[in-house]
């Protein structure tokens, strides 16, 4: 998905790509290098006033569109995508500094004049620059450090330093004792320079109240917000090119190692995505601590991965992706311009670390209340924490609480706000809501392709807790490829014979019934001639063998299936509607909140471990600390991002295989990361006590993530998933009934 959610943003992010189609298109754009490294402006610039997108976020009493930092994400994304060259990013840049901090009197001089096509430029750092005077008038003096925009700027936003603090002030360009060198700047599409002033005098109503911090992370949201399109632009091209592009005589986009490139791309993709839709939703909020957190966590997240993307895209493009004839080195010049003019990534993360020490993020659904159906999950909930935990389960199950978005009698046939309305009330009474695990997956299946004896049979038991579900789908020999599978279905007298082997089984040694995958016509085509059955788990002929991991659980199972008897009462569907049957797991998921979906897999907290450093080491550790917080908010962002989509109507696509694989390598990181802050003993040692026990559990989650999500749910399956249903919706419900896995 792209940083807007719904119809509207879908309609300004397309206007906008059709305008630089026609417009500015790349070939016209390198005719005029020489005119924008000058600052002259450009032709098209009038033709983006008229449409209202330099105004798109100011008030509608300066002139502008009375939109919000969002809306105008939306634009700057589509900007990037585009390459489309002029003052855009420093002009709205510098119009929401003034806007946001600027006097009354600022506002009402300079905004209508933004409004009206003048262009603007915004300095990040003083440079030389200091200011003198106070009461009704200072005086500028100085050099600015390289700004962006700063030679063909109208309007200019700058920071001088007046003793030890920093302070912005608003200028026309052209008053007196204010001059301009241009400077050869890496991105060719505009200009960059510095400004040279001397005894400006500046009065006091045009001196902004900001900080330091708040014009750093306002112009950090906006120059993410173009990254996110110049990533988007060059994880599209290097798809489409590996596509095309044969050798040995097959399309490089065969192979699986180029898959796995291609969607490891597309998975960074959407985490970054899903950062600057946070800062810029929590910059709209109103917030400052929450506006600066979800800022910080952004600028951390994508302004270096948006180059380290590009080049990752370069690197399929072969050859031809280094030429000066290829646009790609192009978008490489303005991602690189950008990250090096927007401060040290550095200290962005150790900004986000700081900042996770006193700050957590708060995200709201926005969901519309239903007062009587809350108060009626409220009284149920209330009436089964009265209860022992089995009474209480069964309460739960019969009221329709544990899967509320079943029909009835099992559910209460919730939508997502429905669902989310349950979860929220489980949560207000500090009461888990009940899970059937596996079941979650098996129940959809058999309610919808199922016959009455099986619904009766298994669906109300799971709900109360007293049937434990299984997946029988993994084989040694068919991971990722779910559809090659072996195991055997062979008609007898009454049912089927089952023989195979799967592997890879959560729970299976738990487990009363499993569901499973085997093959009935081992001559039809591949996602055809499949069963789903249904398995006694305690039937003769299946043998759970426990498969001990590195860190030496033992959570997975290898499941032997010799000559199990199947009855045709266990068989959901005909006999080879299997693949149709499984392909209803990821449509049918439960909502989930979506708070800390990504934090609530930890086993530790990196908050608390940091927090039980000694001082020196905790001020060492706060970049790390902001890295892995900022990883985990733009994760929980996809999660979120996702439940929105369900809210709006949409069906669940590719989302949940994105965030499984992110999640995966991100907690994998983060646990490594806490290992080596405590080292072997975990016992904290000169770093101080392990108070959080944050040492010993990351161990265990560097292990298990390292040894399974690694080997199991990246690299054997989401990477083929995502490639291959990334661009293709038809593509994406094929894969649909293998997410589970």
């Amino acid at each position: 998905m792209a940083i807007g959610i719904g119809p509207d943003h879908d309609a300004l992010a397309d206007s906008l790509a059709r305008f630089a189609a026609r417009t500015t298109p790349v070939h016209r754009t390198r005719l005029q290098f020489a005119q924008l490294a000058r600052g002259e402006r450009p032709a098209h610039w009038d033709q983006l006033g008229a449409m209202g997108i330099p105004s798109l976020h100011l008030a509608e009493e300066f002139g502008g569109a009375g939109a919000g930092l969002l809306e105008l994400a939306v634009a700057l994304e589509q900007s990037g995508h585009g390459l489309i060259p002029g003052p855009l990013l420093p002009t709205v840049t510098a119009s929401a500094v003034v806007q946001a901090h600027g006097t009354n009197a600022a506002r009402k001089e300079w905004l209508p004049r933004f409004a009206a096509g003048a262009t603007g430029a915004c300095g990040l750092e003083p440079g030389t620059v200091t200011l003198a005077g106070d009461g009704d008038e200072i005086t500028a003096s100085g050099t600015t450090v390289p700004i962006l925009g700063a030679v063909g700027a109208d309007v200019l936003v700058l920071a001088g330093r007046c003793e030890d603090t920093v302070v912005w002030f608003v200028a026309p360009a052209d008053l007196d004792g204010i001059g301009c060198t241009a400077e050869e700047g890496v991105d060719l599409t505009r200009d960059i320079g510095r400004i040279q002033l001397s005894e400006v005098r500046i009065p006091a109503e045009h001196i902004l109240g900001a900080v330091p911090d708040e014009v750093a992370s306002l112009a950090a949201v906006l120059g993410c917000a173009e990254s996110v399109g110049i990533a988007r632009w060059a994880q599209e091209t290097s798809l489409a090119y590996a596509k095309i592009r044969e050798q040995f005589g097959r399309p490089i986009g065969s192979y699986q190692a180029i898959k796995h490139k291609c969607a490891q791309l597309f998975i960074r993709l959407e985490v970054l995505t899903g950062a600057v839709w946070d800062a810029a939703t929590a910059a709209d909020d109103g917030d400052p601590q929450q506006a600066a957190l979800a800022a910080a966590r952004a600028a951390t997240v994508c302004r270096r991965e948006a180059v380290d993307m590009v080049l990752d895209s370069l690197t399929l493009l072969g050859g031809i992706g280094n030429t000066w004839e290829h646009d790609i080195h192009l978008y490489w010049r303005r991602a690189a311009s950008l990250l090096a003019l927007g401060g040290s990534p550095e200290e962005w993360a150790r900004r986000a670390g700081d900042l996770a020490l006193t700050t957590e993020r708060h995200t709201a659904l926005g969901i519309e209340d239903r007062p009587k159906f809350r108060a009626g999950v409220s009284a149920t909930i209330a009436e089964a924490a009265a209860l022992d935990p089995p009474a209480a389960r069964v309460l739960l199950a019969d009221r329709g609480l544990v899967a509320p978005h079943y029909p009835a009698p099992y559910g209460l046939s919730a939508d997502t706000a429905g669902q989310l309305i349950v979860a929220e009330e489980f949560d207000r009474a500090g009461m888990p809501q009940p899970t059937t695990v596996i079941g979650e997956w098996a129940l959809p299946s058999i309610l919808q392709y199922g016959t009455d004896d099986q619904m009766a049979r298994l669906v109300a038991p799971t709900l109360r807790g007293e049937i434990v579900w299984c997946q029988l789908f993994s084989e040694p020999g068919a991971g990722s490829d779910l559809a090659s599978l072996t195991t055997s279905a062979t008609k007898v007298a009454g049912g089927w014979r089952i023989d195979g082997r799967k592997v890879w089984t959560s729970e299976a040694h738990e487990a009363h019934w499993g569901i499973c995958l085997a093959r009935t016509d081992r001559d039809a085509p591949k996602h055809r001639g499949i069963g789903f059955f249904l398995i006694d788990m305690s039937a003769p002929g299946v043998e759970v063998r426990p498969l001990r991991e590195a860190n030496g659980d033992s959570m997975f199972n290898e499941v032997a299936l010799e000559a199990v008897f199947v009855p045709d009462a266990d068989l959901v569907g005909a006999p080879g509607e299997g693949w149709k049957v499984a392909r209803t797991t990821l449509a049918n998921e439960r909502v989930a909140m979506g708070t800390t979906p990504v934090a609530g897999n930890y086993r530790f907290d990196p908050v608390e471990v940091v927090r039980a450093l000694d001082p020196a080491a905790r001020s060492e550790a706060l970049p790390a600390l902001g890295r892995i917080t900022s990883g985990t908010g733009a994760l929980d962002a996809v999660a979120h991002r996702s439940i929105l989509q369900r809210l709006s109507g949409s069906a669940p696509g590719v989302e949940a295989s994105v965030l499984k694989a992110a999640s995966a390598r991100h907690i994998t990181d983060a646990a490594a990361q806490v290992f080596e802050w405590f080292g072997c003993g975990a016992g904290g040692g000169r770093r101080g006590p392990d108070r959080a026990g944050g040492g010993r559990a990351a161990q265990a989650d560097w292990w298990r993530q390292r040894a399974v999500h690694e080997a199991r749910s990246v690299l054997a399956g989401h990477y083929e998933r995502i490639a291959t249903a990334a661009r293709d919706e038809t593509a994406a419900g094929e894969w649909a009934g293998e997410i589970a896995v």
